[in-house]
């Protein structure tokens, strides 16, 4: 796969409000958008959004919203420049190349010389979906089963009929808000935890949150759970101390009777703290301190039982690695979001079809934030989309229906993207 030409541009696409998580907060998603031509003339594009408060809570707090995008930015420059008038084997070759000097590049530019390695990844997606997409076209290849390579196709093997659409619960999301997304059929809720102030503070903030929380969803019924109960996906981004601390929360979910409903408690402790935490009491699942093969089987040895997917979030040519070890380590897999656009929820969609059935649920589970992030942006996005009209784009009642009209038009992922392709002016 020659790479001759390699452009960007990028898209600033407003929230509604502030989206909070990790004791702070972002205005604005920037969607950086690729453009790859090859030696045949042959065009793709590829998007990815960023996340710098996710990636690496320590860049977003030195910088300005908009400088910490920036340096983000620079980064998939970085890689733009090392792919230009090169070959490749294909789409993971390419990343596998770039990323060492993406990361080393990223270094320098954050002045972080323990950067996340999830900075540069999440930075590097849009380059990593345009490679996938113009390896695709170069091998005649229109839907996603005949897109994965051969080595991983077992790990993604199944075909739900339905998938959780989790919404996102933030600490500054109004009562009335959260009733209004059980009340349109959320069956999971994906609730930030992690407030900000010390940890004392954070913890007495968290319990009384979810006691708000429990009190207000406690009595509701669902088809779509083994428990007929609204169940809990809580996610701690990194934000607990050390083991008693959330333990104490554990024991706070047991008190108001909200334990039994936690199907997962994501990335509650930095990644470095070492221990074994198979005893908790709810399962633990990794997300951002997952940069590599090693990381899933460290956190495999941890206790922790379930990984985030985030094929939008760390580029498709990790994900695949990463759902390997993991499912071959025994741990469940689900895909998490990062307030995606459509097209990028399209991306996940994919994965989190062909994972296994999610315990607890009739389905599969993925949580997507954008109709709670971009207010009425989202719907024009929504009629943007190059399969606008298909009922499995939108969640009904809690859940995304997937017939065989998204298996062979694969979320619309191989259409040509016209919203993001007429950002570029030759």
């Amino acid at each position: 796969m020659q790479i001759e030409k390699a452009d960007l541009e990028i898209q600033r696409q407003p929230f509604v409000r502030p989206f909070a998580f990790k004791g702070a907060s972002f205005r604005e998603k920037w969607n950086l958008v690729v453009r790859l031509e090859d030696e045949r003339g042959q065009r793709a594009y590829g998007v990815g959004g960023l996340a710098v408060l996710w990636s690496d809570p320590r860049v977003f707090a030195r910088h300005s919203e908009v400088g910490g995008n920036a340096l983000m930015v620079s980064m998939l420059e970085r890689g733009l420049t090392l792919v230009r008038g090169r070959s490749f084997a294909g789409p993971q070759d390419l990343f596998r190349t770039v990323l060492p000097a993406v990361y080393e590049y990223g270094q320098a530019v954050t002045g972080q010389g323990d950067l996340r390695q999830t900075f540069a990844l999440n930075a590097l997606v849009a380059l990593d979906n345009a490679a996938w997409m113009l390896w695709a076209q170069r091998r005649g290849i229109a839907t996603f089963d005949e897109l994965l390579p051969e080595r991983y196709r077992a790990f993604f093997s199944h075909r739900q009929e339905r998938i959780a659409a989790v919404p996102a619960v933030g600490y500054n999301m109004a009562d009335a808000q959260v009733t209004a997304l059980v009340d349109a059929g959320a069956y999971v809720l994906k609730i930030k935890v992690g407030q900000p102030g010390t940890p004392a503070q954070m913890l007495a903030k968290d319990c009384q949150w979810l006691a708000r929380l429990h009190a207000l969803v406690c009595d509701r019924q669902t088809p779509m759970t083994d428990s007929g109960q609204v169940l809990y996906y809580l996610d701690a981004n990194g934000r607990y101390p050390d083991g008693d601390t959330l333990r104490r929360l554990v024991d706070h979910l047991d008190l108001i009777g909200a334990r039994e409903r936690v199907v997962l408690l994501e990335e509650p402790f930095d990644e470095a703290l070492e221990g074994d935490w198979a005893g908790l009491g709810v399962p633990l699942a990794a997300d951002e301190s997952v940069h590599a093969v090693a990381d899933v089987e460290a956190r495999i040895a941890q206790g922790y039982a379930a990984m985030a997917v985030k094929a939008a979030g760390k580029t498709l040519s990790l994900a695949l690695d990463l759902v390997e070890a993991a499912q071959t380590g025994g741990m469940r897999c689900f895909v998490a979001d990062n307030a995606c656009v459509p097209l990028l929820v399209e991306w996940n969609k994919n994965i989190a079809a062909r994972l296994p059935a999610f315990p607890g649920l009739t389905g599969g589970l993925m949580e997507t934030n954008g109709a709670e992030n971009y207010g009425p942006a989202w719907s024009q996005m929504l009629d943007q989309h190059a399969c606008a009209e298909a009922a499995w784009l939108q969640p009904q009642r809690g859940a995304f229906h997937l017939d065989a009209d998204f298996y062979a038009r694969s979320g619309g992922l191989f259409a040509h993207p016209e919203p993001y392709a007429r950002l570029f002016v030759d």
